[in-house]
């Protein structure tokens, strides 16, 4: 490794040391790797460095100086003047004109009332009124406000708010940011609107009381935060953004959310943050859209600076300002809130000029070079990495990417982008393609274990069943394609044990847990999935009658123990213990010894420990021969049949299993098993 190191080239092309193939395209690797060192070069000249550029939210918005006056500052070069207007100046346009510099920057000061009394109370609304240069005025909320509130009682639009609590009222972080190793990541993915049983949106403190405790108890290590960035509309699932340092108001105060993660790294747990770069919301009086009358403040301006299928605008990432913008944006939630990292959102989309759209990724390297990806969003993404990793030593980054971009997860001083991990999404699609169009008789062990393994040598994957996206609407959970409307009427332990919830059971056990154990470096979990949430996600809208009956997620389900969720949970849970004991996740890949289309068996290895799935509706083997690779004498660590899990107790927790030194499967020695249909067996030394 260190003979790597010392030769790392400085073009880009160290990435080739890992991946040889990528020869023909160093060309390209170069150029992408040249623009990144240019436009880090003009920052480091003119900014003071990567880490200072991105701590605008320091020097722009609002910032409150020792003596209680207020400099409010905002970029808006297309108008020809600017005032602060709020309930502070009785929205008075003369009161606080704003004055402009040489790079169409806007700025104002505000004095105190009196000393260490901010003229702007806390928690009042504020708004930037301007001028265009035909004459017209525009008001707008600010670009970097913290604090956003909708009442939609009286109109859809947001108000922006000064916050500013007192000392005593701005929350006190007692634990720092998460130590733990980008390694081996368990990760539940959250959205605090949802996450109770009742029929509203949860607020951050009921999620710090109630949900926060259960991850925990769950063996999750990490959780991922959705819709926390401001939103307009709750139904897009937090996709569509308006103020982008603005916590969400729907579920509580800043000081909440800062409450929330403070417990949550008091509990062990890292906290990412669902971040979208990607896009923004179209809205103008409330968003960033025509901001200061043009189409190209922070977008680009025609077709460019649109996305058709989201109907959303796209960033210029191109721009100085607007890289100032959407770095401060990820040291902000670093800074402030003490999020850990980050998971990236349509990190596809940016990456091409197609955004991915009406293409079909085949992996061919051709693909990932050329006139069709958008080399100022990948230096962007460079930037982002660089940047965070530099700062936050155990910042931790995800890509939401479907394309397969290679180097996505190399460090960038290899050419690399620079992410720890990428969603392996191919997963989930095939997951519910065979549930949706095959018999089980039908299903292809060929191809579920080119789909676990297919990945990138030494680019960590995130592997996951299902997230929020296959609980969508239109959509449904695993769990409800399996059992469908029997969840309403079977899923007690009062009730017969039909063959349709048998088969639940079993199969959602046995594919998250194959997922779990082959499929990725880190493991991915929706929330309420873990025991098998019936039906699916809708938020309120017209189209449902502005219920909430779908927006939620039931733990009540888990918590009646004569219902059979109790089993899902336990065996999830028991997936993650295991996984801290043996550490499968941060180990090679596994050896995949076994793919027996007639048996419909899976046997590999991974981390020591001997993983034997039997996905055969009917079949159970007696004295099934499987290879293994270390000898010696194998016990029973997990079986999905324990009757804890709702399984059948078919599998002896005390048996022994004695190896035999001959060859078999491509193994040195073999053991035999009696592996039951539709269970996991494993076993270890």
């Amino acid at each position: 490794m260190s003979t790597a190191q010392t030769e790392m080239p400085t073009d880009g092309t160290g990435v080739l040391i890992v991946d040889p193939w990528l020869e023909p395209y160093s060309d390209g690797l170069r150029n992408r790797y040249s623009a990144y060192a240019k436009t880090l070069k003009v920052i480091d000249d003119h900014e003071g460095g990567l880490a200072h550029f991105a701590e605008g939210y320091k020097t722009m918005g609002f910032q409150v100086d020792s003596k209680g006056g207020i400099l409010y500052r905002e970029w808006a070069p297309g108008v020809v003047s600017a005032r602060l207007i709020g309930d502070f100046n009785k929205w008075s346009h003369e009161a606080n004109p704003m004055t402009k510099n040489e790079f169409g920057v806007w700025e104002c000061y505000v004095p105190p009332t009196s000393p260490g009394v901010p003229a702007i109370p806390h928690d009042s609304m504020v708004k930037i009124s301007m001028t265009k240069p035909d004459g017209t005025p525009i008001d707008r909320l600010p670009a970097w406000i913290t604090r956003v509130t909708q009442d939609l009682s009286v109109s859809p639009i947001y108000d922006a708010r000064f916050w500013n609590p007192k000392p005593e009222e701005t929350y006190q972080f007692k634990n720092g940011h998460s130590t733990r190793s980008v390694e081996g990541l368990k990760i539940y993915e959250a959205h605090v609107g949802i996450s109770s049983p009742a029929q509203r949106v949860t607020t951050y403190k009921e999620f710090e009381t109630d949900v926060l405790p259960r991850i925990k108890a769950l063996g999750y290590n990490t959780i991922q935060m959705m819709a926390i960035m401001e939103h307009p509309y709750y139904a897009s699932f937090g996709y569509q953004v308006t103020s982008f340092f603005a916590a969400s108001s729907r579920y509580g105060t800043p000081e909440e959310l800062k409450s929330l993660i403070d417990k949550a790294h008091e509990l062990g747990l890292t906290v990412l943050l669902d971040v979208v770069h990607s896009h923004a919301c179209k809205n103008v009086l409330d968003g960033l859209n025509m901001f200061d009358g043009s189409d190209h403040l922070y977008f680009h301006e025609g077709a460019r600076g649109r996305h058709d299928l989201w109907d959303s605008r796209l960033f210029n990432y191109g721009h100085h300002e607007v890289l100032r913008f959407l770095l401060s944006n990820l040291r902000f939630w670093m800074d402030v809130y003490m999020f850990d990292g980050f998971r990236f959102d349509g990190v596809t989309s940016m990456m091409y000029k197609h955004h991915g759209m009406g293409v079909g990724f085949s992996g061919d390297y051709h693909e990932y070079f050329g006139d069709s990806v958008d080399l100022e969003a990948m230096v962007y993404l460079m930037l982002a990495n660089q940047l965070l990793h530099e700062v936050y030593p155990n910042a931790i980054t995800i890509a939401e990417d479907v394309s397969g971009m290679p180097t996505l997860c190399r460090p960038v001083v290899e050419g690399g982008v620079g992410f720890d991990y990428r969603l392996s999404m191919a997963i989930p699609d095939m997951w519910i393609k065979m549930l949706k169009e095959q018999s089980d008789a039908e299903w292809d062990m060929g191809n579920i274990v080119h789909t676990l393994t297919n990945r990138r040598h030494l680019e960590r994957s995130v592997a996951y069943a299902e997230s929020h996206d296959q609980a969508l609407v239109g959509d449904k959970t695993l769990a409800f394609w399996l059992m469908d409307k029997e969840m309403y009427t079977n899923m007690s332990d009062l009730t017969e044990l039909t063959p349709i919830i048998d088969r639940g059971i079993a199969l959602h056990k046995m594919i998250r847990f194959l997922v779990h154990s082959l499929g990725g470096e880190a493991y991915l979990n929706f929330e309420g999935n873990e025991f098998g949430h019936p039906e699916w996600m809708d938020f309120p809208r017209e189209g449902n009658g502005n219920s909430f009956a779908h927006a939620r997620r039931q733990f009540n389900l888990v918590e009646d123990h004569l219902l059979r969720y109790k089993y899902l949970n336990e065996f999830d849970k028991a997936m993650n213990v295991l996984e801290d004991h043996y550490h499968w996740l941060s180990a090679p890949q596994g050896y995949v010894s076994l793919k027996h289309e007639g048996d419909k068996m899976i046997v590999f290895e991974r981390a020591g420990l001997l993983f034997i799935f039997n996905f055969h509706p009917t079949n159970s083997f007696t004295d099934y021969r499987v290879g293994v690779d270390k000898p010696g004498q194998y016990k029973v660590v997990l079986s999905s049949d324990e009757k804890r899990f709702g399984g059948h107790e078919r599998i002896d927790m005390n048996g022994t299993y004695f190896t035999t030194p001959m060859e078999w499967n491509g193994r040195p020695n073999w053991l035999q098993v009696y592996s039951p249909c539709r269970t996991v067996l494993v076993l270890g030394l």
